[in-house]
């Protein structure tokens, strides 16, 4: 029964929309009307500001890190329960049943439960992220990138601990969550985008 309960806990804390909640509040909008149409930490530092995207940020990271770490301190669950337990965590995050199943890319969430098992891990994912950015030059296909190439990361760096099953498992999640999206949003952010830039320039 515990082994279930946890999954259905990281689940339920994923979902809770600190950006939807937070952006309403103080901008009296919804955060995924404008923007990217993403319910995380980013869109809500370019619609309300910076403060409330960092306070975003570290509310969408301890979703993720608090079901992990309660599940960690277990000594009567399979191991496997931590791992799964993280893709819930971040699928309540990209389909919140708190917010309409519309919700964000789920990155914040990941870092969280990854951090709860290695810190280096997440060093590790964050190098990769910054590194997406600096090749790539596009937030949102950074983003993407770097969720789906933490676990070979970590493999390449022989860091094969649970926190490399934990960032395969999130990262099947960011590239599903990116592919259910594209014909309906994404195309529009990466391809139309291009071209009118383009066209502007």
């Amino acid at each position: 029964m515990i082994s279930i309960l946890f999954p259905l806990l990281g689940y339920l804390s994923g979902s809770l929309p600190f950006s939807v909640w937070i952006t309403r509040l103080v901008k009296g909008v919804d955060v995924r009307d404008g923007g990217s149409g993403h319910a995380g930490a980013t869109n809500t530092l370019r619609q309300a500001g910076f403060g409330w995207g960092a306070l975003v940020f570290v509310l969408d990271m301890a979703k993720g890190f608090i079901p992990i770490y309660l599940a960690l301190g277990r000594n009567d669950i399979p191991r496997y329960v931590v791992v799964i337990t993280a893709v819930c965590a971040v699928l309540g995050h990209c389909f919140p049943v708190f917010a309409q199943f519309r919700g964000g890319m789920g990155l914040a969430t990941a870092a969280g439960c990854v951090l709860a098992i290695n810190p280096l891990s997440v060093l590790v994912c964050i190098g990769l992220l910054v590194v997406c950015i600096l090749i790539v030059r596009h937030a949102a296909r950074a983003s993407v990138l770097g969720g789906v190439l933490a676990a070979p990361a970590l493999w390449l760096l022989n860091i094969r601990d649970l926190s490399f099953w934990t960032a395969m498992g999130v990262g099947v999640v960011i590239a599903l969550r990116f592919l259910i999206n594209w014909n309906r949003q994404y195309q529009e952010l990466w391809l139309d985008r291009e071209r009118t830039e383009k066209k502007s320039g």
